[in-house]
């Protein structure tokens, strides 16, 4: 019995020890650090743009350098260390066409205007062309090379045959860059190589493709070849979202340890004649080429959806007749002198609200092309409403004697003049 009852002592204080030890608790995740914690981001400010819309049209990129630029209006839809310095790598080839484009329109070259192939071109490293020393290829070869194959090699030999030297070539092109006002770039080669001082900007580059669209539309085409093949080698075209069916036709990548990798892009959309969309966008120090296309390809997709460009008014395209006094004729018709165009959200694109104005009484004489009032837009995203010029489309002459004597006839007595 004795037994028994010690036995029941332990198992009791064997239950009792059980019960009173603690449950082990279930790990918890470490606390972020406070200094660590980053703080929501601020409100997007967008005049006459609700907070809330605002918000929803907030993106990010894990591009080092971004922008976003509307090609038409020329409003930044995003930045994103847009006027930090960065190596630009091959997508300086831009620049280096620009300059070929240029002596094209100027006479200084022709595209079939033959280049022979120095050591030093021959020699030049990374992506290539495949050009032979002492061969010849034409300019437009050496175009197609530079821009589809992305040819350092070409490049070299480019910027040589019209400059005499690459170190001439690349003088001119910063010249060029300066004169657009790209005043944080500096070009050392035409092909981008490695270069401590060889630089640009997001900001700088997206102006410097707006004019290669801008300038020289009969050669632009070259950008959206997807392949070129030069003495039997065929080589792809590298850029990411040429085939994406986004409508991509543009511009370049490029690709150095120093820069990371990059890409120029020129997304369009719609009709061309009527509501057109065509966006600018770059991104640049992305650490794969997987990453570029995909941060790429989310501002592009972004930029297409989020945002509608609204033509307005054509160009040359009557839109008023304006009223004139002391004239052979009593109105003249008018008409924008540039393309009007305004870009907003497209959540709110019903809200742009437009006027015409004259400047006072308009009187004759008149000459076509004279500027006689403004088209005034009011749209949200713009804090001050945009004025495009608006000019009269013929001549009209001052009356005669006889014709003023008429209209003061019939103004007296309640006709018409």
């Amino acid at each position: 019995m004795k037994n028994t009852a010690a036995l029941s002592l332990l198992i009791s204080s064997l239950i009792l020890n059980a019960e009173a030890k603690p449950k082990k608790a279930k790990k918890q995740p470490a606390a972020q650090p406070i200094e660590q914690i980053q703080p929501a981001p601020p409100p997007l400010d967008i005049p006459g743009v609700s907070p809330v819309i605002a918000a929803s049209l907030r993106i990010d990129t894990l591009a080092e350098q971004a922008i976003v630029l509307d090609y038409y209006s020329g409003k930044i839809l995003f930045e994103k260390n847009a006027d930090t310095a960065m190596y630009p790598s091959s997508m300086t080839k831009i620049m280096t066409a620009y300059m070929a484009f240029e002596k094209l329109q100027k006479g200084i070259a022709h595209p079939d205007s033959p280049i022979t192939v120095s050591e030093k071109a021959w020699r030049t490293g990374g992506s290539r062309m495949f050009l032979n020393i002492n061969t010849q290829a034409t300019v437009n070869e050496l175009l197609h090379g530079i821009i589809i194959q992305s040819g350092n090699d070409a490049s070299v030999a480019l910027a040589e045959g019209l400059s005499g030297s690459e170190e001439v070539f690349a003088a001119e092109m910063t010249q060029k860059a300066h004169e657009f006002g790209c005043i944080n770039t500096t070009f050392k080669n035409a092909s981008g190589l490695p270069d401590p001082e060889h630089k640009t900007t997001a900001r700088d580059l997206a102006k410097i493709a707006y004019r290669v669209i801008q300038d020289y539309p009969q050669h632009y085409s070259l950008f959206a070849k997807t392949s070129y093949t030069y003495s039997g080698i065929t080589q792809p075209n590298r850029h990411p979202l040429l085939d994406k069916n986004i409508g991509c036709d543009g511009l370049k990548t490029g690709m150095t340890d120093l820069g990371g990798y990059g890409v120029v892009a020129s997304i369009q959309e719609g009709d061309p004649q009527n509501n057109h969309k065509r966006f600018i966008i770059i991104v640049n120090g992305l650490k794969t080429n997987k990453a570029r296309s995909i941060e790429a390809l989310k501002l592009s997709n972004w930029a297409l959806k989020a945002f509608t460009t609204l033509t307005l008014a054509k160009k040359g395209l009557v839109i008023q007749n304006a009223p004139v006094y002391s004239g052979a004729e009593n109105i003249v018709p008018v008409a924008p002198a540039a393309d009007a165009f305004v870009t907003v959200p497209t959540v709110v694109k019903d809200q742009v609200k437009y006027e015409i104005k004259f400047d006072g009484s308009i009187t004759a004489p008149i000459a076509a092309g004279q500027t006689l009032g403004k088209l005034i837009v009011s749209a949200p995203m713009y804090a001050q409403p945009v004025a495009f010029d608006l000019v009269a489309t013929k001549d009209v002459e001052k009356a005669g004697i006889f014709k003023k004597i008429w209209r003061s006839i019939t103004h007296i007595f309640g006709g018409k003049a």
